[in-house]
């Protein structure tokens, strides 16, 4: 009787060191990675005048390239027209690149978007190029359409334009954060929304629906044009904010 005892006490202690052994293993294990998309945007910085230039993003995950991204697109404009931008959607080479063509018909310095979706994430580097002679456009940047204000070095912002907005109709609004090519998450995204000449301003909290991107819904009671101003803060003291103008209509 006695033996039998014994036996069952070794076979419980032995089962507890075993126990011990692996939960200190399982402490021990390192934890996954985490890991970002990157997107590499391949743009020379000097084109001439209607010279077709390749426009290249290659996309990876970790180690792994990307070759299933669900959108690569480069938007581009003349500096300070960013209002007049133009949008083409890459080709897919099936190896984590992506490209397109484009030419430019005039003198001027144009900025260009990489905007791709993959993975549940959106990145948007953003380069400048040079063409021709490169005669800087003059406007009035306090009036600008789509005007950044930026003062943080490495910041951008993109606001996806709706389409067309129809009176009482609750339409998203979706603006995408980034800071040194990376998103730019756990900010503050507020949506100021009037109408010219009007004092009542709608305030409009946004939430971030993916890594980097906010979102929120706004219908607009009344027709014409408004202006939406996007304020972002978050608790490094970064304070941006940038204008934009919708036309609402029955």
């Amino acid at each position: 009787m006695k033996r039998r005892i014994w036996i069952g006490l070794i076979v419980i202690v032995l089962g507890l060191l075993s126990a011990c052994g692996n939960s200190e293993k399982e402490t021990e294990s390192e934890p996954e990675e985490l890991h970002v998309l990157r997107v590499d945007f391949d743009l020379p910085e000097h084109a001439e005048v209607n010279e077709t230039v390749l426009l290249k993003a290659v996309v990876s995950y970790g180690e792994e390239a990307v070759k299933d991204a669900n959108e690569v697109q480069f938007e581009y404009w003349e500096q300070g027209k960013e209002k007049d931008s133009k949008t083409i959607n890459a080709k897919n080479n099936a190896d984590g690149t992506y490209t397109a063509e484009v030419t430019f018909d005039k003198d001027g310095i144009y900025e260009i978007y990489a905007h791709t979706t993959a993975r549940d994430m959106h990145s948007m580097p953003k380069k400048s190029i040079t063409v021709g002679n490169g005669a800087a456009a003059t406007h009035d940047e306090g009036h600008e359409e789509g005007h950044e204000h930026s003062s943080t070095e490495g910041f951008s912002m993109h606001f996806e334009k709706p389409d067309s907005v129809k009176q009482n109709q609750k339409v998203p609004l979706t603006v995408h954060l980034q800071l040194d090519d990376q998103p730019l998450v756990a900010a503050n995204v507020r949506y100021e929304i009037y109408q010219d000449g009007s004092e009542k301003h709608d305030w409009v909290d946004a939430k971030e629906a993916k890594s980097g991107e906010y979102s929120s819904a706004h219908s607009f009671t009344e027709t014409g044009k408004y202006t939406i101003v996007i304020h972002v803060t978050n608790d490094d003291g970064l304070h941006e904010h940038q204008e934009q103008e919708i036309e609402v209509v029955k």
